[in-house]
């Protein structure tokens, strides 16, 4: 990746912080070669402060770090895409982005994030966690059940019955992929690949 600072007269290089799961765009930063060197270095997304004239790593006295998730460049080696995961409200405002979009959208890679977390942190609580208790040979059997249950809602026409269906298969499919240390996107890449 070679990068030319040198187009910019103050050294700084636009850097637009993409949210990796929704492509929210969460906020237009500015970087030198020193903070773009602690940025791949630590992982979380560090901006030359054109107010403070220093360093800055987002979320430094806040907590809402952006952690990098994978680092673009464009065609002319002068702007920064950086895809990150934000560990809260990216703006000083509060918002969820600071052009005051909301990023709180559901998605499959977030329910992964959550079921792999319940996996890492078990709760007593949690049936995600229940679950990762019993074993593999549980889950697969509640994969197996709810796909019969699927197919027995799939012979009538109730919308909701069939959906509620679909969304317990998925789920348990996905607890499945966590307990076996996959994920959906591994899933996706075999897909591609017979697709070719």
């Amino acid at each position: 990746m070679t990068l030319d600072f040198s187009k910019y007269a103050d050294g700084l290089m636009p850097a637009i912080i993409q949210d990796s799961i929704s492509n929210k765009v969460l906020m237009l930063g500015f970087m030198n070669e020193e903070s773009f060197a602690k940025t791949k270095a630590d992982g979380k997304v560090t901006f030359f402060s054109r107010s403070k004239q220093r360093l800055w790593t987002k979320g430094e006295t806040s907590n809402n770090f952006l952690l990098v998730k994978e680092i673009i460049v464009d065609c002319d080696n002068d702007t920064l895409l950086i895809k990150a995961s934000p560990t809260g409200p990216v703006c000083h405002t509060g918002a969820d982005t600071c052009f005051n979009e909301n990023n709180t959208s559901f998605s499959l890679e977030k329910l992964e994030g959550i079921i792999a977390d319940r996996k890492n942190n078990p709760s007593a609580s949690s049936y995600t966690s229940s679950l990762f208790a019993k074993g593999i040979n549980k889950i697969a059997q509640k994969v197996g059940e709810e796909a019969v249950e699927l197919v027995i809602e799939s012979k009538d026409d109730n919308k909701e019955k069939f959906l509620s269906e679909a969304a317990d298969l998925l789920y348990h499919y996905l607890v499945l992929l966590q307990a076996k240390n996959y994920k959906l996107e591994d899933v996706v890449t075999v897909l591609g690949q017979r697709h070719k």
